[in-house]
């Protein structure tokens, strides 16, 4: 079966759709070799029905998702646990995604916050420079 999103027509659809939209941190939570969840903020972009995100290539993330791909991704609440989206599948390496000072949405996105952070994009794209993706098969919240 192929997963889709709520139908943004819907309340909780508009809701979905806007956060994956707008939202400016995710959760990414892998589990490590003792079975031991290890959730890390990360700046997202939601995509073709997928979550890319960039990772410096020294997080201890990609050993863990050689092991086991399946990850979860959860948006911040409200503040008040309501809006709460937790979305759950598959995380690889994606070869194929442009640097992060490349890719045209996210630099839209996080290329102001990146530059202030970091200095320019070119230096977060530098520290950050593998692409992964995250494609869900599953989604719940409220």
């Amino acid at each position: 079966m192929t997963f889709a999103l709520p139908d943004p027509a819907t309340e909780f659809g508009a809701r979905v759709a806007r956060k994956l939209r707008e939202d400016m941190i995710a959760w990414v939570t892998s589990v490590d070799r003792t079975g031991t969840p290890q959730p890390a903020p990360v700046w997202f972009l939601w995509e073709d029905d997928t979550v890319l995100f960039y990772s410096r290539p020294t997080a201890k993330r990609l050993e863990r998702l050689k092991a086991n791909p399946r990850t979860s991704v959860n948006l911040n609440d409200d503040g008040l646990g309501k809006e709460v989206l937790v979305l759950t599948g598959d995380l690889a390496v994606d070869e194929s995604a442009p640097p992060a000072h490349r890719h045209e949405a996210f630099t839209a996105k996080y290329g102001e916050l990146a530059a202030r952070t970091f200095g320019t994009n070119e230096k977060f794209a530098e520290l950050y420079s593998v692409a992964l993706v995250f494609r869900p098969d599953h989604l719940r919240g409220h």
